[in-house]
């Protein structure tokens, strides 16, 4: 829209250009976004139907590019509505309400000011009545519903229409919420002077006259009067149960301080407090409440995939769920979730693998790759995935094109070159093919410790005879010999390299390991005077304060005992990763 004639003067036009340009640069910048909205509503002293043509399109695509952004955001589309109302009339606010309402449904704040939008804008009752039932089905079980049910109830007492009134309060009367005790104040004031008939369902009404005709035979007024008994205390036993249930229920609510969807980070004691609800509910055992839940969980923490995967996982152990776990990955990978936390996606990606949609599960990697080019996770999952589909040569050939792409950066195709060569090792059984990638790659690798570090853990992992055990330790002995001559390491990477080998000497080493265990001992933790530590083809000698040329080598060296530990940390670090870093 750089190029966009907006409609304003000058000077408003100017300022929409900046905020455009600043948006270019930081895309997730709420406080931008948001002073975009107010200055293209600005434009010609504030949009209205006199506006021009060019005005009203910038404030509309600022709204819809602000709302695609962050779509969980109900005052914004409650705002577009009423400007599109005023712009447009009734059918264009409405195509707003329905928008906010698929993005947003556990918006009881937006489903309330929909229907009151129907009711005051539309003369069909039958319609809106439609529209409060498509609300009480998205947000009926909130434990702040109070505003949707007594605008509902609103309505129907402007039709005088007492009978759904009161069928409306006979269904929140058992809903845990907020105000629970005066919907069952109002519900058993109407009760009272209502038939009998009406006052619970014909199935209750004939479930208590069968019980009451197994006692004994009775008049048809005895009848009446145990009738009327048995249901103002079943009407006692709802109430009793709804406050039990809206009780146990406060303790979570309670510790819920932000019920709405802000780009601001959550606090780990609200965090908790949704997992510790999940908990409760999904024990309670009822699925539409526990559901809801996490409907309502998932406006507050969009951006925290952990509750996606929780919820996810949860879907999937219903029975014949799988288009409900479906929308629930697309929604997380598609809305929600930032890109720069992709797991979410590769599991999105796992699923529809496993739902025999492989060509979907490698377009989700390639569509990760696509804003982050040099993520490692990604591409050795996209390699896996072609594997098992495609054979091996299939994972090397995904390799083997990030290795080749430009924007993949050097650090990630190191650890690339050393899953290629785990390939090779471990899928194909050959070791030497594995050695020669490493051994063939390594010069363009000088300065990474990963690719180094799997490269001698491949190494030492390698099965040993007598007859090759000398074979081996040369191997291993060269791979140190290149680290410390070849590679342009940091000092304190070629100790840990160094230290794991000096491991491999003293657990597996001959009789004269001890003694070559000494002299690189000397050689890495040994005073200035006698220690070197080779790297790049150089020998740096630890300097004294006087050479302060050489700052960047810690004054405070690790002792021998403290620097193993270190190394075999790492060392245990990449053998459970197959090698790689």
């Amino acid at each position: 829209m750089a190029d966009y004639q907006y409609g304003g003067s000058e000077e408003e036009n100017a300022e929409i250009r900046n905020l455009e340009t600043q948006l270019l640069d930081d895309p997730d910048n709420f406080e931008t976004w948001e002073k975009l909205i107010r200055a293209a509503e600005a434009l010609e002293g504030g949009i209205t139907r006199n506006s021009s043509p060019q005005a009203i399109t910038t404030v509309r695509a600022a709204y819809d590019r602000f709302l695609a952004k962050f779509p969980l955001l109900f005052g914004y589309w409650k705002k577009y509505a009423d400007q599109e109302f005023s712009l447009t009339g009734t059918e264009a606010a409405e195509m707003v309400y329905e928008r906010g309402i698929a993005s947003i449904s556990p918006s009881v704040d937006l489903w309330t000011n929909y229907c009151s939008f129907k009711a005051e804008t539309s003369h069909d009752p039958d319609i809106i009545r439609e529209l409060f039932e498509r609300g009480a089905s998205s947000v009926g079980l909130d434990f702040l519903s109070h505003p949707f049910w007594d605008k509902y109830i609103e309505f129907e007492e402007r039709l005088e229409a007492h009978d759904k009134i009161f069928a409306i309060l006979a269904r929140v009367i058992h809903i845990p919420m907020h105000q629970y005790s005066r919907y069952f104040e109002r519900y058993r004031q109407i009760a009272q002077g209502s038939p009998l008939a009406e006052r619970a369902s014909a199935e209750t009404i004939a479930a208590f006259r069968a019980e009451i005709e197994a006692a004994g035979p009775c008049t048809e007024e005895e009848m009446t009067k145990a009738l009327t008994a048995r249901v103002n205390n079943y009407h006692l036993e709802v109430f009793a149960h709804t406050q039990a249930e809206t009780t146990r229920r406060w303790t979570f609510e309670s510790e819920i301080k932000r019920p709405y969807f802000h780009v601001t980070e959550l606090d780990q004691a609200q965090l908790t407090n949704w997992k510790k609800y999940l908990d409760f509910e999904e024990g309670e055992g009822l699925y539409s409440r526990t559901q809801f839940l996490y409907e309502r969980c998932l406006v507050t923490c969009a951006y925290y995939d952990e509750f996606w995967f929780r919820y996810a996982r949860w879907m999937a152990a219903q029975p014949d769920k799988e288009e409900e776990v479906r929308i629930i990955y697309q929604r997380a990978a598609y809305l929600y979730v930032p890109i720069a936390n992709p797991t979410i996606r590769l599991h999105y990606a796992y699923f529809e693998e496993v739902s025999d949609r492989v060509d979907v599960a490698k377009d989700i990697h390639n569509a990760i790759l696509m804003y982050l080019p040099s993520h490692v996770e990604t591409i050795i999952s996209l390699a896996n995935l072609c594997r098992r589909h495609g054979g091996l040569e299939a994972a090397i050939e995904v390799y083997k094109t990030q290795l080749d792409s430009p924007e993949c950066e050097m650090a990630t195709k190191a650890a690339l070159v050393a899953e290629w060569a785990r390939l090779l090792w471990k899928i194909k059984g050959s070791p030497d093919e594995a050695r020669n990638v490493f051994h063939e790659n390594q010069q363009y690798y000088l300065d990474s410790r990963p690719f180094w570090g799997s490269y001698l853990v491949f190494e030492i992992e390698q099965p040993t005879s007598a007859a090759t055990e000398s074979v081996q330790y040369e191997r291993i002995k060269q791979v140190i010999a290149d680290i410390r001559s070849k590679s342009v390491l940091q000092v304190d990477s070629v100790k840990e390299l160094v230290q794991i080998y000096m491991n491999y000497l003293l657990e597996r080493g001959t009789k004269d390991a001890a003694k070559e265990y000494l002299a690189l001992d000397r050689e890495i933790y040994g005073p200035s005077s006698v220690a070197s530590v080779r790297t790049g083809g150089n020998v740096a000698v630890h300097p004294t304060p006087a050479e302060g040329q050489f700052a960047s080598i810690p004054q405070m060296q690790p002792t021998p005992d403290a620097a193993a530990a270190q190394a075999y940390a790492y060392y245990q670090q990449t053998a459970a990763n197959g090698g790689a870093a």
